[in-house]
């Protein structure tokens, strides 16, 4: 089983990959995995796209094909893998219709004003924990007792940056993926195990 995730920040892909790939077992591939496990492996791409990381640009297309089309080959991903965050352009989707063959493309659709609500009402600790306001309200930690600060990608300015990037870059991709037949919308506004059946139903029929 191939599958693609789709879905803006904030969407609730992370949940969803976990509950997949478990369910599946499949692997789930991130392109910031794939780039980190590269760049500590020291292989020459990996060399190569740190050097634009470094600088704070992106990393060309080309060179996140050839890190993606290297993790593709991998000996978990034989019975299919489950990719969250690639392709991110119509470029990188042609790129990977030249690698694989795709069964399912999910894509889970939520209100731009609900993923707004979700991420400005986080709050972090520098221990790794984290709420949010709408179920936790206090200025503490309750692991650790350190005080909770609003990320810098959980303030609503970058929020919308976020979202904009998103709307053109990638929401293309549905009209494409729509177009071959492969694209499955998922109502995302909902619980996360609500979220998840609907996501079963379908890849259970492929």
């Amino acid at each position: 089983m191939k599958v693609i995730l789709l879905g803006a920040p904030g969407a609730g892909k992370g949940s969803q990959a976990t509950k997949i790939a478990q369910h599946y077992a499949i692997p789930h591939i991130s392109t910031g995995d794939a780039f980190r496990s590269n760049i500590a492996k020291g292989t020459e791409i990996g060399v190569y796209a740190k050097s634009f990381i470094d600088k704070g640009q992106l990393v060309p297309d080309d060179v996140v094909v050839r890190i993606v089309d290297a993790r593709l080959k991998e000996a978990d991903c034989a019975k299919g893998f489950l990719l969250d965050g690639f392709p991110r352009s119509i470029p990188q989707a042609e790129a990977l219709d030249r690698l694989t063959d795709i069964d399912a493309v999910i894509n889970i659709e939520v209100d731009f004003s609900v993923i707004t609500a979700r991420l400005t009402g986080r709050r972090t600790c520098r221990c790794g924990e984290s709420y949010h306001i709408s179920t936790y309200h206090k200025d503490t930690c309750a692991k650790c007792g350190q005080p909770l600060y609003i990320r810098d990608d959980d303030k609503e300015e970058t929020i919308k940056n976020r979202l904009e990037v998103y709307r053109k870059t990638t929401e293309p991709l549905v009209k494409y993926y729509a177009e071959k037949g492969v694209l499955y919308n998922v109502d995302g506004n909902r619980s996360i195990d609500e979220v998840f059946v609907a996501v079963k139903e379908i890849l259970d029929r492929k």
